[in-house]
């Protein structure tokens, strides 16, 4: 994904907001959101990536194409591929909402939240408080916060709307160092490092690791894209990265379920002291 892909993508957001605004029901929006939230558990997806578990926390993607992959699965529906990630063991699902580029919809989302009972999180191109209100009246958890694709002033505004007004919680994605320090100056408390370069859209696990070491102690820190197999989420997780968001090579697989319980299974054969960073190298954790 180029710097022009991504500003291609904001515009075309930008127009998807105007119409969400433009629905005479817009109004209620956030009226419906502070009420469900009123009785909704809080920060559910916090909760599950602080648990103590020593399994392997994945956040498991549901999206039906991308624009470097093209279509990845158009045979399932959503409802079907969250039941085969919870069986799996994902502490998580991410629901990709955005239609232009990636195929998915709101729709997406309330078919996933029918069929789990796991945390769900809405992963878009989120630039205006509407799309955050939409998020918690289809019951998602947690909504994505690309700091690329946002102001300082922005990314703030956001991040109150979703986690202190509405006790959702926000996933704010970097990709730079630069971008790491301004998800801290924001407050963001979970902060995923994508490994794919918005510049020549190549994957480099590199990132993650590199960036990690500028994180403070107290962020939950998510690896996302580009993860494949035990070794390398073995090798993240002794860095101290508390979750790992997984899509294409979930989507991809012939069965999914199996894929993912396999794929824990194998990460989290090892010490229980080295998964937890307590090791005498001084490991984050």
């Amino acid at each position: 994904m180029s710097r022009n892909f991504l500003s291609e993508i904001l515009a075309q957001k930008r127009q998807a907001v105007a119409r969400i605004k433009a629905r005479p029901s817009s109004d209620r929006l956030r009226k419906r959101a502070l009420e469900i939230r009123k009785t909704a558990v809080q920060h559910r997806l916090l909760q599950a990536l602080k648990s103590e578990s020593p399994k392997l926390k994945i956040i498991a993607e549901f999206k039906r194409k991308s624009p470097s992959a093209g279509i990845l699965r158009d045979d399932l529906s959503a409802a079907e591929v969250a039941r085969s990630y919870e069986r799996g063991g994902a502490c998580a699902i991410s629901v990709l909402t955005d239609e232009a580029h990636f195929g998915g919809s709101i729709g997406d989302l309330r078919a996933v939240r029918s069929t789990t009972s796991v945390p769900i999180l809405r992963k878009d191109f989120i630039i205006d408080p509407i799309q955050i209100y939409e998020a918690a009246v289809a019951r998602a958890d947690a909504v994505l916060l690309i700091v690329a694709a946002l102001d300082d002033g922005m990314l703030g505004d956001l991040r109150d709307i979703a986690e202190d007004q509405l006790g959702l919680d926000a996933l704010v994605e970097v990709h730079t160092s630069e971008e790491l320090h301004r998800a801290l100056n924001a407050g963001a408390k979970i902060i995923g490092i994508n490994n794919r370069n918005l510049q020549t859209f190549q994957v480099s696990l590199e990132t993650s690791e590199r960036l990690i070491a500028e994180a403070e102690d107290d962020k939950i820190m998510i690896s996302e894209s580009g993860l494949q197999d035990a070794e390398s989420l073995r090798r993240l997780d002794m860095l101290g990265f508390r979750g790992f968001l997984i899509g294409e090579t979930l989507m991809r697989a012939t069965n999914a379920e199996k894929a993912l319980r396999d794929l824990i299974h194998a990460a989290s054969e090892m010490d229980g002291a080295q998964r937890r960073g307590y090791t005498s190298f001084g490991l984050r954790h």
